[in-house]
């Protein structure tokens, strides 16, 4: 079943992976590919509740959202 959500999967050098929902600017990390997918639905939905109660979610710190 397809969410329709596009997600971008990067293997970093020094190790582990980074999935990245550019639609809504959140992201995640983990060691693995399945770990990384596992923490970025946790931080998307943390993200919709954050907006949901309007509250600020905190701001990226990861340097693929630098201007």
């Amino acid at each position: 079943m397809s969410t329709g959500r596009e997600i971008r999967l990067i293997e970093e050098d020094e190790g582990g992976w980074s999935a990245i929902d550019q639609e809504l600017n959140v992201a995640s990390q983990g060691e693995t590919r399945e770990e990384a997918l596992s923490n970025l639905d946790e931080a998307v939905e943390l993200t919709k509740e954050a907006r949901e109660a309007d509250t600020n979610a905190p701001e990226p710190d990861a340097p693929w959202f630098e201007e």
